[in-house]
């Protein structure tokens, strides 16, 4: 079976974050498709989903907004909920996609909000 390219980006990337990664820290996995976004936060070390959170969500679904609107409500939501459980400090994972658009949007929310990576 031979393994495509966006696998493979997908492996590199988060490979060199858990080199780098000591195991203080947790990971915050983004997936974003042509209409949504979403994101978790993970503890590798257990092996565990910690938080989510995601614009296909029940309350988020009733707000029409554009999709970089989505990204900053996600981030703004998610960064909420980690500061109530004292989590700041993560690693961003982001997978196949460019540090770029959305995601770049959606990073930056985050550094406004208390979340340090």
């Amino acid at each position: 079976m031979k393994i495509t390219a966006t696998v493979r980006r997908k492996f590199r990337v988060r490979n060199k974050l858990k080199k780098i990664s000591k195991g203080d820290r947790l990971r915050l996995s983004i997936t974003r498709s042509l209409k949504n976004i979403s994101a978790q936060i993970i503890d590798d070390s257990n092996q565990s989903t910690i938080l989510s959170a995601s614009s296909n969500e029940k309350d988020m679904r009733s707000i029409k907004k554009n999709k970089i609107d989505l990204s900053i409500l996600v981030a703004e939501k998610l960064a909420k909920k980690a500061i109530e459980k004292n989590i700041t400090n993560i690693y961003f994972d982001r997978g196949i996609y460019k540090y770029h658009g959305r995601i770049k949007i959606f990073a930056e929310t985050l550094r406004k909000n208390g979340m340090k990576f």
